[in-house]
């Protein structure tokens, strides 16, 4: 057992990178390859995956690799403000890019970022500018990733979409990673005249692999492989899960039999009470019928709705697009997420009684 001193390397905090944590190497690989060919057969992805399943540090660990290369500039960009306008300022505040636009003359005095440029007249269009930029940026072996977390459909989001689409038919050097819910996606995707998202390769953040989960825990406890396995088991490969009970198993000093339990009301908590809300009341219908079944069996869960086919199928789908269902067992389905079962029943039981 590990008697445990120092700062847990487990975090519990959504989206920050932890000390310990399980790579998605094979995904990241395609996109870093696909970014850095010199003729990129795809300029976006959009990282899709329910609440806590690495999202957000799957981005973070992409936007490091390129960040480590000077040939490659990493902003970040949120979808309530003006995209484009803080595209071009975070361009242009940067000294080295400052320098280039300079010398292409790009006056851009107008938008208030301080880049004057005496005896050009500045330009007025936000993304004619941002075209000018890129471009010299291209003349100077500069590429720019575009990095945008948690996506909401916005005004903002949508003109910064339909102007990256223009940079794109223009050969510009511009890319972009885009993170978010299922749902989320679907709908910028599904955005008229954004053609182009629809084409996006998208990246499902599936579940981690559970013997990589048990190889972690293994070593940083000192436990049996039986045990290790057994709490791999018991995360079902979700990530955030991975560092919860990694976390409560560091503070119970290594013994995991102590953590479950702290593990599972912090998830509820945390993550599942987030992720129920964002549910329909048809969805969470299902999800209760699935917690309830005996055998997961789509016949039952049917029966125990009073649902005809017609009526179940497109809500299952909808479960496991979202990422809470598997369905891949024939004629079955099964909650992807530990413990999720007995939380919908806990926490519906508690509704039922006020």
């Amino acid at each position: 057992m590990l008697n445990s001193h120092g700062e847990n390397p487990y975090s519990l905090v959504f989206g920050r990178e932890p000390d310990q944590f399980i790579t998605r190497d094979e995904a990241a690989r395609a996109i870093i390859d696909t970014f850095s060919a010199d003729t990129p057969s795809q300029q976006a992805y959009m990282i899709t995956g329910i609440r806590g399943s690495g999202k957000t540090v799957f981005l973070t660990s992409l936007s490091d690799h390129f960040k480590a290369d000077k040939n490659w500039v990493c902003v970040e960009l949120g979808t309530q403000r003006d995209m484009l306008s803080g595209l071009a300022a975070k361009l242009a505040s940067q000294d080295t890019l400052a320098a280039i636009f300079r010398s292409a003359k790009i006056n851009l005095s107008l938008f208030g970022f301080g880049l004057e440029v005496s005896g050009t007249a500045p330009i007025a269009d936000v993304e004619s500018a941002l075209e000018k930029m890129l471009a010299s940026m291209a003349r100077h072996g500069k590429k720019l990733l575009i990095c945008v977390d948690e996506v909401v459909t916005s005004d903002y989001l949508r003109a910064f979409c339909s102007a990256f689409q223009i940079f794109v038919r223009e050969k510009l050097p511009v890319f972009l990673l885009m993170t978010g819910l299922y749902e989320n996606i679907e709908t910028l995707r599904n955005t008229p005249n954004l053609t182009f998202l629809y084409r996006a390769t998208r990246v499902s953040m599936d579940p981690l692999s559970r013997f990589s989960i048990a190889d972690s825990y293994q070593r940083m406890f000192s436990l049996s492989r039986e045990s290790a396995l057994e709490m791999a088991s018991w995360t079902k490969g979700y990530s955030f899960a991975f560092q919860v009970l990694g976390y409560y198993t560091w503070e119970h000093g290594g013994d995991p039999e102590l953590a479950y339990a702290d593990a599972y009301q912090y998830l509820a908590e945390y993550s599942y009470i987030k992720i129920w809300s964002d549910l329909s009341s048809r969805d969470r219908d299902l999800a209760e019928a699935i917690a309830r079944s005996e055998n997961n069996q789509n016949k039952e869960i049917r029966e125990l709705l009073g649902w005809t086919s017609n009526q179940y199928n497109p809500y299952r789908m909808r479960l496991i697009r979202k990422g809470l269902v598997d369905g891949q067992a024939y004629g079955h389905v099964f909650f992807v997420l530990p413990e999720f079962g007995r939380f919908v029943l806990e926490y519906s039981a508690l509704f039922d009684a006020e």
